[in-house]
């Protein structure tokens, strides 16, 4: 059954990607469209994650970014860096596949890499 197209997950999906492949906080988001309330900007993350359509990291202060990955097409397939600029804020995708080996009774289903240092801008 196809899900519903409405107004705010259209809005929201819009933020993601105008955001190209740098991440944003739920409350970037937030604060790009006031016009809906954070519960209604976090259903529509878990629903996009839910259906693979974006993903989420967690940096190393603990707050999550969100992405619609560029490379991917439609759903989310791979796992790579994510990088965090300490000048200007920013975290991007860096498009290197990355191949986790676990013991074959395990199934890996999220993978979590951060860098941080200084992008390519702020380093002019």
């Amino acid at each position: 059954m196809k899900k519903r197209q409405t107004k705010s997950k259209k809005a929201v999906m819009e933020c993601l990607q105008r955001a190209e492949n740098y991440g944003l906080r739920s409350d970037d988001i937030e604060n790009q469209l006031p016009q809906f309330d954070r519960v209604t900007v976090y259903r529509i993350l878990q629903g996009f994650l839910d259906d693979g359509i974006i993903h989420k990291v967690i940096s190393d202060d603990g707050k999550f970014y969100y992405f619609k990955c560029h490379t991917c097409g439609e759903i989310h397939y791979h796992n790579h860096y994510h990088f965090k600029c300490e000048v200007c804020g920013k975290v991007e995708c860096m498009n290197n596949e990355i191949e986790v080996k676990v013991p074959k009774d395990y199934t890996v289903e999220n993978v979590n890499f951060w860098i941080t240092g200084v992008c390519s801008q702020c380093k002019k």
